[in-house]
């Protein structure tokens, strides 16, 4: 099995560069000073996908209101499936009135949910709370667990969701790239059941419709068959994982297409790293080593929600054209229609086609529906949607502005008359 060949090479590499650095003398102690043998040690690592676990999100403060704030992380819930975070602001200032919590929903698209940790840090510097979905490396899961399937994780987030409204006023649920579907399908069976246990809806870059404006993702991802990707794609965690035996879609594949896609990202945060240890910056060159490591933090999918993934998002597109079915509940995203919803687009997103987030808004309200809110934002790729300047100086702006207005309607009691655009 290829898998359990390079899960070994992956090892020896680690073990390698962990005993070069101690031969070396740069360790223990000296590792801050380590200089050239730590920057290859650090390489090799990336480059061979040999993180034994994720890096921590370690957001130890945020700076808001001209003060660096603390901040407390904790486990707010935990399934096998994954794991729901949860970020405190441990602030003596009064939170201003309708401060609600957030609800950040990760893509399970390759990287651990840690690639979202400045998004996570932007959101904390206006919200008092916010969450994020951790999902678990399918590969640390064991079978007893279930198959893992796309309606696991819906399920999951519909349990996320209810128990943060639990803990007190509804959150503003936030989804980022693939996240959106599972997190419009859960918003929408909630919202099928009565009063939604949420205050709005935003999605960032999301391919809900994917027969708009199709990417080469897309037409690649459709062009093959399902079992094309089964026979090509997949194969079986070795022993010692806790998740020996299952079929998945693994890290070390889903790395080399993330970087075949986009070689300029994975090029510009190499550079930014070199350049700054080079110049001896070492403060920007740590912060360049900390993105560059989250980037190359890539999970195993299970076999399940990567096939559900490719039919029901890019060969079927149930969820648009309202045939999805869970535990035989339809996904109606007309329960929505009176939920607030904001969708943003960059316009130079080659992952996600012009259009195929902003549809949601058809999908889901009449045209004239109260509190919608629909941006694109130019010279914008993918990641600028939720790291870089685009997010901190347009995306994240956007969404406070659209939480503002929510909370003025609330405060006013009466439904804005006119779009919020």
């Amino acid at each position: 099995m290829w898998y359990d060949l390079l899960d070994t090479q992956r090892r020896l590499a680690k073990a390698f560069a962990d005993t070069a650095l101690i031969v070396s003398g740069w360790h223990g102690a000296q590792w801050a000073a380590a200089g050239a043998p730590r920057a290859a040690r650090d390489w090799l690592i990336r480059s061979t996908c040999a993180f034994e676990t994720a890096p921590p999100f370690a957001i130890g403060a945020v700076q808001s209101g001209g003060e660096w704030i603390p901040v407390e992380e904790c486990i707010a819930d935990e399934m096998p499936i994954g794991t729901l975070r949860k970020f405190t602001r441990a602030s003596s200032i009064a939170a201003p009135p309708g401060n609600r919590p957030v609800i950040l929903c990760a893509p399970l698209a390759g990287h651990h949910a840690v690639m979202l940790r400045e998004t996570v840090e932007t959101l904390l510097e206006t919200c008092d709370v916010v969450y994020i979905t951790d999902w678990a490396d399918a590969r640390d899961v064991p079978l007893a667990a279930g198959p893992l399937a796309l309606a696991d994780y819906v399920r999951a987030l519909e349990r996320y969701i209810r128990k943060v409204r639990a803990q007190g006023a509804p959150a503003h649920l936030v989804a980022v790239c693939q996240a959106c579907v599972p997190a419009l399908a859960a918003a929408s069976l909630l919202a099928s059941n009565g009063t939604p246990p949420f205050a709005s809806v935003a999605l960032l870059g999301g391919p809900i419709d994917t027969r708009l404006d199709p990417t080469s993702v897309d037409r690649f991802a459709s062009s093959r068959s399902l079992r094309w990707f089964r026979d090509n794609l997949i194969d079986e965690v070795p022993p010692p994982y806790l998740g020996a035996g299952r079929r998945v879609y693994p890290g070390f594949i889903q790395q080399a297409a993330i970087v075949t896609a986009h070689p300029a990202r994975q090029l510009d945060l190499e550079a930014r790293y070199w350049s700054n240890w080079l110049s001896g910056n070492l403060h920007d060159a740590q912060t360049a080593l900390r993105s560059l490591n989250e980037y190359a933090a890539v999970v195993d999918m299970s076999e399940c929600y990567f096939l559900d993934m490719l039919g029901v998002v890019f060969h079927e597109q149930l969820l648009a054209r309202g045939a999805w079915s869970i535990d035989g509940r339809c996904v109606d995203t007309g329960a929505l229609a009176q939920v607030p919803l904001c969708t943003i687009e960059g316009d130079c997103d080659d992952i996600t086609g012009a259009g195929q987030t902003h549809c949601a808004h058809a999908l889901c309200h009449a045209p004239d529906a109260p509190r919608q809110r629909r941006v694109t934002v130019g010279q914008c790729d993918h990641y600028d949607l939720f790291t870089g300047p685009r997010w901190h100086d347009e995306v994240h702006p956007q969404l406070c502005g659209f939480w503002r207005a929510i909370e003025c309607s609330y405060d006013a009691k009466v439904e804005p008359a006119a779009r919020i655009r």
